[in-house]
């Protein structure tokens, strides 16, 4: 042996070793493991499932249940509180401060009946009610958009009669008929619940997907000193970061495809689901497609800042800003709704974002768009790779540890 050069083992079976390595490793864990796996997959689709029976719920109790309306001067306006009662909601007296019991949530929705009301009427001239509602509670939209609904109608069939009465046609003050046609597709429409919720979650789960594996393998092994010998093998050195980041990948990438699937299972089980997001195979394979480059760059991303890290604990404390940077397109978007534009499927976590809004929204996505998608992720994705792999090649690592 003495005066012979032991032979480095090539990049590729470099490469594939560490990957099973940090697989079997990870394995051992089991309850790390199932945690990593399961806890996306069961979570997720419940509490989507949860917003779908809540919201609907919601829904059906407010608009076919009986609204109770509380009417000042409702003795001034007979006619108009039984036409209310004709559209399930009753007329009951109203506290003595109905503005304080509306602030207090005691109530959703009143109606004031101007005092002048009998006289205005009776003169053919308009009556004024007033609604009374908190336009910043959401909880409240619905009762008021009843009452609104209920008030217009009776408004227009009252006018019309007194237009009769008078032998002139109805049609005559509607020179101009308006209709609306909507043209948001079924899905789109649908969707609207999980447009704020889903892209987020996903985005979150592929961007840190591989965490706690790429966290160990990097961070953990400085802390218990075992990569320092590793680092100093014959075995080159970016073929063993690239086959630990291949392995958080690879797990990063099941844990994502039995979230996408689970969700697709729980279409089967509550057919709320299936009506507010597109789950069939196709929608989840284009999921699955736009979300890898995020898995990638999370991963890449998280092994550069892990090298500085002489700690787990270190290392985990970067995940809390990086749980933020998802949100950033989400909450943009609500205050700043864009138009979307070629470019901006350049940009990180915003081309995610919209990207997944399109296949919920039942969208088609031009082959453009594919292009300057994949290029700028997977771009970005492999300069992140790179500079993890140099980061690595520095000597201080493997000396300082």
């Amino acid at each position: 042996m003495n005066g012979m050069k032991t032979k480095a083992p090539g990049y590729f079976a470099t490469l594939v070793s560490v990957m099973r390595k940090e697989l079997r490793d990870i394995a051992r864990d089991r309850r790390t493991l199932a945690m990593t796996l399961l806890l996306a997959p069961l979570l997720y689709p419940l509490m989507i499932m949860g917003m779908g029976h809540l919201a609907e719920s919601r829904a059906r109790t407010q608009l076919e249940g009986e609204l109770e309306l509380p009417v000042v001067g409702a003795e001034r306006a007979p006619n108009l509180v039984a036409h209310l009662a004709t559209q399930s909601i009753k007329a009951v007296p109203a506290p003595d401060d109905l503005e304080a019991a509306i602030v207090r949530q005691d109530h959703d929705v009143g109606l004031v009946v101007s005092e002048d009301y009998g006289a205005h009427w009776s003169q053919g001239r308009s009556a004024q009610v007033e609604i009374l509602a908190d336009s910043t509670r959401r909880n409240a939209e619905i009762p008021v958009a009843r009452v609104r609904r209920a008030l217009e109608t009776y408004r227009n069939q009252v006018g019309s009669l007194r237009l009769m009465v008078r032998g002139i046609d109805p049609a005559v003050v509607a020179p101009i008929a308006v209709g609306n046609r909507d043209l948001a597709s079924a899905q789109a429409k649908q969707g609207r619940l999980l447009a704020v919720m889903l892209p987020y979650l996903l985005i979150l789960s592929a961007f840190l997907g591989g965490a706690y594996l790429i966290i160990d393998a990097t961070a953990g092994e400085r802390e218990r000193q075992s990569l320092e010998p590793l680092l100093a093998t014959p075995a080159p050195r970016g073929a063993i970061v690239s086959g630990k980041i291949a392995a958080a990948c690879l797990l990063g990438l099941t844990t994502l495809l039995l979230t996408l699937l689970a969700f697709k299972g729980s279409a089967m089980l509550a057919p709320s689901v299936a009506r507010m997001v597109d789950v069939s195979l196709m929608a989840i394979l284009r999921m699955l497609v736009i979300l890898l480059p995020m898995l990638l760059i999370g991963t890449a991303l998280l092994t550069f800042l892990a090298a500085s890290a002489k700690s787990m604990k270190e290392a985990q404390s970067h995940t809390v800003w990086l749980m933020l940077m998802p949100m950033v397109p989400t909450f943009v978007l609500m205050v700043n709704p864009v138009k979307s534009e070629l470019w901006q499927y350049a940009v990180p976590f915003l081309a995610q974002n919209q990207m997944l809004l399109k296949v919920i929204r039942g969208e088609w996505i031009g082959p453009d768009v594919w292009a300057v998608y994949l290029i700028a992720g997977l771009g970005l994705a492999a300069l992140l790779w790179v500079l993890a792999v140099n980061r690595y090649k520095q000597e201080k690592l493997a000396i300082s540890g």
